[in-house]
């Protein structure tokens, strides 16, 4: 994989990330003041685009949607998915493969 490439996918994978992570925070102190919340099917988005962690993360740093039991099982699973994919895409470009020596 082309070094440009790979900044630009890890650069891209920090700012989803930290954008789930935010929108997370953003939805609980929305959640408190009573105002207009984040749409469930949005937070989910933002995780299926790649910002799972963040959402992740999101959730028990701000005691958000952790008792939901869609959020609690669905996050680490689209975590999941989305890391056995990319272990997936390395495996078959063969840079998985270079990057341990094998």
């Amino acid at each position: 994989m082309e070094r440009a490439v790979f900044m630009l996918l890890i650069l891209y994978l920090g700012i989803i990330n930290a954008a789930g992570f935010c929108m997370m925070g953003a939805d609980k102190r929305r959640a408190r003041r009573g105002k207009w919340r984040i749409r469930e099917a949005s937070l989910f988005l933002a995780a299926w685009i790649g910002g799972s962690a963040g959402c992740w993360l999101g959730m028990y740093v701000f005691r958000h949607k952790t008792k939901h039991w869609y959020f609690v099982l669905g996050m680490p699973l689209i975590l999941f998915l989305e890391l056995a994919a990319a272990l997936f895409v390395l495996y078959q470009t063969g840079w998985l493969l270079e990057f341990f020596g094998i």
